[in-house]
Formats: C-alpha cells, structure tokens, sequence
C-alpha cells in the first residue's frame, strides 16, 4: 500500500492533541489536516479516497457521536478511528454500533494507531 497518499483529519478540541497527532501523521510520511469541531470540518472539501478521520468523543460543541450520526445521514462513508480520554463500556458500544474501525484511549500508542490507520484505509481499498 502506498502508505504516502493517505489523508488522515484529525477532529479534536484539544489543539496540543492536533499538533501531536499531526506530528505523527507526517512523521509516517501520511497527509493531516486538523480540525477543532465536526463543523469545521464538514465546512471544507476533502478528500474522499484514501482517508481515515481520528476523531475525539466529547468536545466542547458537539460530541463525536452526533458526528458519526450525522456523516450516515449524509451518507459520507470514511473510515472513523476513535481516539478519547474517557472510556467504558457505554462509549466503546456505542462507536462500534456507529461503524468505528478502531477505539483508542488517550494517551494512545503511536504505532498501534498509524497501524490502525493503514488498516482502516487499506479496508476501505479492498472493498472499493
């Protein structure tokens, strides 16, 4: 897999978290763009192949739930990873019921989450 040509949006409040991922990202060689809410995100075109979106649970304006409900209205279908500091068994559920390939309790393993982004995208390749 072309590891290179992936995009990964990074949706998260918390703006030493973005910078970190986003550090990450392109440490591995991967494309970010970081985004402090689901609004601003929706408010931008992006890329619609080859991506994987890490996305916060609970933020100040919305929570990642209402984001995951809303892309499936909209039928936008990009692979979701979770990466959050709160977490039970309510949480995980429930990100499994709305179709998130990976859960991931902050602080998060660097390599366990660029493993689960290629994965992710590389899924959504082999199903294209």
């Amino acid at each position: 897999m072309d590891r290179k040509k992936c995009m990964v949006y990074v949706i998260d409040d918390d703006e030493p978290i973005r910078k970190a991922f986003g550090r990450l990202m392109r440490s591995a060689d991967l494309d970010v763009e970081t985004f402090s809410s689901p609004d601003e995100f929706l408010s931008v075109e992006r890329r619609k192949e080859n991506v994987c979106i890490l996305l916060d649970i609970r933020m100040p304006w919305s929570t990642g739930f209402a984001f995951m409900e809303s892309m499936a209205e909209k039928n936008i279908h990009l692979p979701v990873i979770i990466v959050s500091a709160s977490d039970d068994v309510h949480i995980r559920e429930r990100t499994k019921e709305l179709g998130a390939k990976a859960f991931f309790r902050k602080p998060v393993d660097d390599q366990a989450l660029l493993d689960a982004i290629w994965w992710a995208v590389s899924e959504i390749r082999e199903r294209g």
